[in-house]
């Protein structure tokens, strides 16, 4: 990568913000106590505190800018998965064999370092699968591999991004679903969602399932290289401190994949046909400091309008063109945790939505509960 100008590292260093967790990590891996709470403190409650006082940016950046130009928005998310490879394990090792953490605060902790690699980790490793680079696909293996989500890569790049807002979609949450029963749809579904994804691809090559091509046999790898490093650091204790933070990262995931759809749907055309995804079938958020955090990941419509496109460059959209949140995604997940609170925010939002882009629907029974056909020649 050939650096940019100078004054391109001021209007990357905003998005640099994530890096500020790592001394949060060791500060409550040292101190004890409730010194672990700054981390979501920072991700959540700062940076929703933040949205409020900058409000919204919606500034449109060229989208003909060049990748060079781009050095310093790309570095954050290349050097991201050593340094919460380091936060991991590295703390793994430590309350070890350091004395003085409780169980309590040694739960607590890893807690909070599932937040760091669920907020920020996941969003980078989406950003890095959807290019086309081997290093940056690579690294985002890797930051999947350490939450054990591998199968992420396939479910959203092969299914999600084809058949988002229909019934073939897993991760599409449904109107007056609640975010648990969602979840739990979610766990049971994706994988195997994934993996048959994987398959009829590979029939289609002429390959069996057991195909070296198969990245299936990569996830699985990495993954066990992950659990089989926790447990040397650390024994069953870290084994289970590990899986601990990998359960916290893959829930603020699925929370982040509900408010991204809930109760959007796209049209079904009739014999399985669906229209094609427009700006309107995501929400979206302009609010400045959770897009910063977030790497822009709340400019959803333009991400699905063109996935290759790179954070920095993404659009954003009018409430004429697509659907927006009252608030950003880190306050938007904690209103998702509380189903009653979050239908009274946002299903007048969706019915709004059905008004304003699709008047002629009156019965919208089986779009909310997923009986419609499944879409043609889906994998």
């Amino acid at each position: 990568m050939t650096p940019p100008a100078p004054s391109i590292l001021p209007a990357a260093a905003p998005f640099w913000m994530s890096v500020l967790m790592l001394p949060l990590v060791a500060l409550a891996a040292t101190q004890g106590g409730f010194w672990w709470m700054l981390l979501p403190g920072y991700a959540w409650y700062l940076t929703t505190a933040l949205d409020g006082v900058l409000g919204l940016n919606a500034n449109n950046p060229d989208p003909q800018t060049e990748t060079r130009r781009l050095f310093w928005h790309r570095a954050v998310t290349i050097v991201w998965f050593p340094l919460q490879f380091g936060a991991i394990f590295g703390t793994i090792w430590y309350v070890s064999h350091a004395g003085h953490l409780s169980g309590a605060e040694k739960l607590g902790l890893f807690f909070g370092i599932g937040v760091l690699s669920g907020t920020i980790g996941i969003v980078y490793a989406h950003e890095l699968l959807h290019q086309k680079t081997r290093l940056e696909r690579w690294l985002g293996d890797l930051l999947l591999a350490s939450v054990l989500y591998s199968h992420f890569r396939t479910e959203h790049l092969l299914v999600h991004h084809s058949w988002v807002a229909t019934p073939r979609d897993a991760v599409s949450a449904r109107y007056g679903e609640g975010f648990y029963r969602f979840f739990w749809r979610v766990l049971r579904d994706s994988p195997v969602s994934a993996w048959r994804a994987e398959s009829r691809m590979l029939a289609r090559a002429g390959r069996r399932i057991w195909d070296r091509r198969n990245p299936f046999w990569r996830y699985g790898a990495l993954q066990l290289a992950m659990i089989v490093l926790a447990l040397i650091l650390g024994g069953a204790q870290g084994l289970l401190l590990f899986v601990f933070q990998a359960f916290i990262a893959i829930w603020q995931l699925e929370l982040t994949n509900y408010v991204e759809h809930y109760g959007l749907t796209r049209r079904h055309l009739g014999q399985g046909r669906y229209e094609h995804i427009q700006p309107h079938h995501s929400w979206n958020a302009s609010h400045t400091a959770s897009n910063w955090l977030l790497i822009n990941l709340q400019r959803h419509s333009d991400h699905h309008y063109k996935p290759d496109r790179r954070f920095p460059l993404l659009q954003t959209y009018n409430e004429d063109q697509a659907p927006q949140l009252p608030l950003g995604y880190p306050a938007m997940t904690f209103v998702a945790m509380v189903p009653p609170w979050w239908r009274r925010r946002m299903n007048p939002r969706v019915r709004a939505w059905r008004r304003q882009f699709y008047p002629d629907i009156t019965d919208w029974s089986a779009y909310a509960s997923g009986d419609l056909p499944m879409p043609r020649n889906a994998l």
